[in-house]
């Protein structure tokens, strides 16, 4: 129990040190979600530490996914009536990127020489953990490896996804929203709450569409397209 608290309160510190750095600098690479993961591995490879010793207390962080996931409710009635106006839009851009997302997802299994189980876990990368993970093993797939696909995906939707935008000049919130909430589920969603609130806003419900529409969409085009 004492080690379980100690890994716990460790991986706490060293993203609340990393969060000041990223605060102070603004640098996507120096972002939490990049050095403390990175952080954490060294520190275990250094020490010796079992990942099974480390998750006893780093589980702790993980079970408060789904009620961090459930907070975005929050700003969702704030704006609840920009969400009304803009509904079509949403829906439509959020349907639109969930396909794109698992259709690039099996093109890239393929381009990769990839089959079976390792497909299926790549195939829901752009869905939120939880739901990515249940999918996942729905599909045939393999839920922990799902989820290293996802984080993957979120780093690189925060490091990427600003400078898409500026290229494409899409300034609008609305647009923006839906863009990083479909393609980066959680992760992205943070980096669109720096933006504005509204963008992060539109992002999170992007997010939970995004996932919803996966449950449906992620078997039917994976069946297509490998079978």
């Amino acid at each position: 129990m004492l080690n379980a608290l100690l890994f716990f309160a460790l991986t706490v510190a060293v993203y609340l040190l990393a969060k000041r750095i990223y605060a102070s600098t603004g640098k996507v690479y120096t972002s939490p979600l990049i050095i403390t993961p990175v952080i954490m591995i060294i520190f275990l490879l250094i020490t010796g530490i079992t990942y099974d010793s480390y998750n006893a207390g780093g589980k702790w962080l993980t079970n408060l996914l789904q009620p961090a996931t459930m907070a975005f409710a929050i700003p969702l009635h704030k704006n609840f009536k920009v969400l009304k106006k803009h509904a079509a839009e949403i829906a439509a851009g959020v349907l639109s990127g969930t396909i794109v997302a698992v259709i690039s997802s099996i093109l890239l299994a393929k381009w990769l020489h990839v089959s079976g189980d390792l497909a299926a876990s790549l195939v829901p990368r752009s869905v939120t953990t939880p739901i990515a993970m249940s999918i996942s093993q729905s599909i045939g797939g393999v839920p922990s490896i799902t989820a290293v696909f996802v984080i993957i995906t979120g780093i690189l939707g925060t490091m990427m996804g600003p400078t898409v935008l500026r290229i494409f000049r899409i300034e609008n919130e609305i647009a923006r929203g839906v863009s990083l909430g479909t393609a980066a589920h959680g992760t992205g969603t943070s980096k669109a709450f720096e933006l504005s609130s509204l963008t992060g806003t539109i992002s999170s419900i992007a997010m939970i569409l995004s996932a919803l529409l996966s449950i449906g969409v992620a078997p039917a085009l994976l069946a297509i397209f490998l079978h």
